[in-house]
């Protein structure tokens, strides 16, 4: 049977875990003040990846946070994927030299295809396209913008590139508490035939059950991130009951 990952999520902005409702950066609420012992306390309770996004790299275009990223990857023993305004192969390769093991290309994958390309070619699966629609298209620069191309055709195209992992998001349910977009993941998997990691919107334990549960269709993990800093999911409890 295929495996099913949990990634618990750190959204970092001014060195602090804050999360944002549906990415507006006007709707932050911090919820701690040191990300790396988030980090470790995640780990601590089992989990087996770390999701990170430098949110304020993504609205800079360029990682902003690397250094305190750096502090993190050092600081737990399990991988971390840290996605946020990686636009050039010097960025990747700063994050990757910090300790990260994977890196999340977002905008580039739509703005910069040449890029994206020789990225995935350079470092195969050690790179994971984001894919964050609105309404079936995708969006862009921290959600600011959305463009025409349809996910499930940059999907397909990707991977044809090399791309090996997906993670894609419906924005309408990031941060909402309504659940995943289960079908539209499911899509991009049978679109692209790779795996694909769910984000935004996973709310209760059930959601990460019932995604579980479709792991054979390639949906491969889920990050999860508001439900764990609201007490809605017990990270120890679903880590047991998932994996």
């Amino acid at each position: 049977m295929s495996s099913f990952t949990i990634y618990p999520a750190i959204d970092i902005r001014g060195g602090r875990c804050v999360r944002l409702i549906q990415g507006d950066y006007n709707q932050e609420t911090v919820y701690n003040d040191d990300p790396v012992a988030v980090a470790t306390d995640f780990t601590v309770k089992g989990a087996q990846y770390v999701h990170l996004v430098d949110l304020d790299g993504a609205k800079a275009g360029h990682p902003v946070n690397h250094e305190l990223i750096g502090r993190i990857a050092n600081a737990v023993s399990v991988p971390v994927q840290v996605g946020g305004g990686l636009r050039t192969l010097a960025d990747v390769e700063t994050l990757l030299k910090l300790g990260v093991s994977r890196v999340i290309i977002g905008t580039a994958a739509i703005e910069d295809r040449e890029f994206t390309e020789s990225v995935l070619g350079t470092y195969g699966n050690r790179v994971a396209i984001g894919i964050d629609a609105r309404n079936g298209l995708v969006a862009t620069r921290g959600w600011l913008e959305t463009s025409e191309v349809k996910a499930e055709v940059l999907a397909k195209e990707l991977a044809a590139k090399g791309a090996e992992t997906f993670i894609f998001t419906d924005i309408s349910r990031d941060g909402m508490m309504q659940g995943p977009n289960i079908d539209a993941i499911a899509a991009i998997a049978q679109a692209s035939g790779k795996q694909v990691i769910a984000s935004g919107g996973v709310t209760v334990l059930d959601d990460l059950v019932q995604l579980a549960a479709r792991r054979e269709e390639g949906i491969s993990g889920a990050i999860v991130g508001k439900a764990i800093y609201t007490g809605n999911i017990d990270l120890e409890l679903a880590l047991r009951t998932i994996q």
